[in-house]
């Protein structure tokens, strides 16, 4: 029997579409050509995943921040193209509050044989393999698990952990030597610092003798440039995904929220400092298979509240973390001394 045609859907942010690349090499391995559904917003993501065959995008009316409207046109072309894509499985990745059901019945619409996701609600006839994931497993440990009951465990030698394509090299970009990386955005506000906390943990970084660059997107200029002051690099809208990788591989540690950026920085295997709000429970998606250190109040009143604006005034759950603490956790990382010099 031939290696099938498999598709893999991973709809919403780069950093969920980043946490499924382990899931995405262990169907490649076992398939004749693998493609990935994602949404606009995962794009970038998707270029970088090793296995990748082929990328298609839907900008799904069901998922992200800011929801596309509903459209026959887009449904009927989504479906057109993954029924011309001639598939033979398909694997449906969500998040552990998500349903798979609204791709599972595009997917069978365009004649997909076999489908598998996790899935809490009945399925009727959209599902073939309905699996049942384990409580508060990690979002990349749950893909896994399902990839594996689908038949398609991880190759001999793949240590399941988050992996790109390599990163250009950034010199041009950071400069010589060693240097901290620190990332104050995040699409959801309650997930980040705030822009004035941010800026006086790049002056204490810089102050602990730490060459500190500032990193973010085009739209976050603004952010970073009142970040890094007179303390830091500002790389704000310098890089696109690829440099932002280079970037973050060549830095001794990442000090970043709960972004997607924060697994592109565990993906090229770079120590996290990671400030994780919890109005998302950090089980399911802290830094994943690298060494990080958790920081951030995780029984703050906000906790599991999928709240996208802090509901609590000061947003003491990040913004209460002190500088000490910080820099205690990048020493503890990088491997230096207080006071000492940089091995």
């Amino acid at each position: 029997m031939s290696a099938p045609r498999t598709l893999v859907v991973r709809l919403d942010s780069a950093g969920d579409v980043l946490l499924a690349g382990p899931a995405v090499r262990a169907v490649a391995s076992g398939s004749a050509h693998t493609a990935l559904l994602c949404g606009p917003l995962g794009l970038p993501a998707a270029r970088m995943l090793p296995g990748v065959d082929e990328v298609l995008v839907h900008d799904a009316p069901w998922t992200g921040l800011d929801p596309a409207p509903v459209s026959a046109e887009a449904t009927r072309e989504v479906v057109e193209r993954i029924s011309a894509g001639r598939f033979d499985r398909a694997l449906v990745l969500v998040s552990f509050h998500q349903s798979p059901l609204p791709v599972a019945l595009l997917l069978k619409t365009a004649g997909v044989p076999q489908v598998s996701a996790d899935c809490e609600d009945y399925p009727g006839s959209l599902l073939d393999l309905r699996h049942k994931r384990r409580p508060r497993r990690h979002e990349t440990a749950a893909a896994l698990d399902l990839a594996h009951a689908a038949g398609f465990p991880l190759p001999d030698g793949d240590d399941g952990r988050l992996r790109v394509l390599g990163p250009p090299d950034t010199t041009a970009l950071t400069g010589p030597g060693p240097y901290v990386v620190l990332h104050p955005g995040a699409a959801v506000e309650a997930r980040r610092w705030s822009a004035r906390r941010a800026a006086r943990a790049a002056a204490a970084l810089s102050s602990a003798g730490h060459r500190v660059v500032v990193t973010g997107s085009r739209e976050e200029k603004h952010l970073t440039a009142a970040v890094a002051g007179d303390h830091a690099l500002d790389l704000g809208g310098a890089t696109d995904w690829p440099q932002l990788a280079g970037v973050l591989r060549s830095a001794r540690a990442v000090v970043i929220g709960n972004t997607g950026a924060m697994h592109l920085a565990a993906a090229v295997r770079t120590p996290l400092v990671c400030l994780f709000s919890p109005v998302v429970p950090a089980g399911r998606w802290r830094p994943y298979g690298v060494p990080h250190v958790l920081l951030g109040d995780q029984k703050a009143p906000c906790a599991g509240s999928r709240a996208r604006h802090c509901p609590v005034r000061g947003h003491p759950c990040l913004d209460a973390v002190d500088d000490a603490a910080v820099l205690a956790a990048v020493d503890r990382l990088t491997g230096r001394t207080r006071g000492g010099a940089l091995p």
